[in-house]
């Protein structure tokens, strides 16, 4: 493996980890090589060399990313939006009529799109989880969005639950699906018969196919403004 290659590699040595594994990231095209604890890092590092292949076969499937430029097309509720930016308009952001109207300086466009993307997400989140709490019968101590590229949504034992901030760019059924997946977890920490049962009983669609929806599409979403991960505040 090349120098270059072994700089982009990232180490992680787990307690848990039973077998040496790599993975990439699908944001950046970074190589995570994941190993037990017992094994020396110098022994990890020679087997995901003799991985040289898989490695650039995977790295070379990461889509670029897509910066949030003007004209740049992306989609808002799983409807594709243009990028409307002119820098002498209002500074407030808005989605109409599959545009967002943006302005300010042009250099840190993406950045206050991601914000406003990721307030969007919070919002609509937030507020589709109290519905689905209430109707559930549960309580939701807080909501909060980040950009996690292992999961769309996690809920703890304390009853916070945190998602994607990408989910605000997905179809309002998949985003919503979701949804009622994480509150179902309020009452059932498993993905047993009893916990679909009341994801089928809150949610208003086929959450099957909601799920095909995700395994075809979700992971072209981490393309988008890959560059930003911080998340924001949760709100209670």
């Amino acid at each position: 493996m090349s120098s270059t290659a072994n700089s982009d590699l990232v180490l992680r040595p787990s307690a848990r980890a039973r077998v040496m594994r790599l993975s990439v990231d699908p944001r950046t095209g970074g190589v995570v090589l994941t190993y037990p604890r017992r094994v020396s890092a110098r022994r990890a590092m020679a087997w995901a060399d003799s991985q040289r292949g898989w490695i650039d076969a995977a790295v070379a499937r990461v889509p670029p990313a897509i910066a949030l430029t003007p004209g740049t097309d992306i989609p808002l509720r799983g409807t594709p939006h243009i990028i409307d930016w002119s820098e002498g308009r209002s500074r407030k952001i808005a989605a109409t009529d599959g545009r967002i109207a943006v302005s300010g300086p042009r250099d840190n466009l993406e950045a206050r799109l991601l914000r406003w993307l990721k307030r969007e997400a919070l919002a609509v989140l937030t507020e589709e989880t109290h519905d689905y709490a209430r109707a559930a019968g549960v309580a939701v101590s807080r909501v909060g969005v980040g950009d996690s590229v292992s999961r769309w949504g996690s809920c703890s034992s304390s009853g916070a639950i945190r998602y994607s901030w990408r989910l605000i760019l997905m179809p309002d059924r998949v985003r919503r699906a979701t949804v009622a997946h994480e509150v179902a977890h309020r009452i059932h920490m498993h993905h047993g018969p009893d916990f679909h049962a009341l994801v089928a009983d809150l949610f208003e669609g086929d959450s099957r196919e909601a799920r095909a929806w995700l395994k075809a599409h979700g992971a072209g979403l981490h393309r988008i403004g890959r560059a930003a991960n911080a998340s924001i505040p949760a709100q209670p």
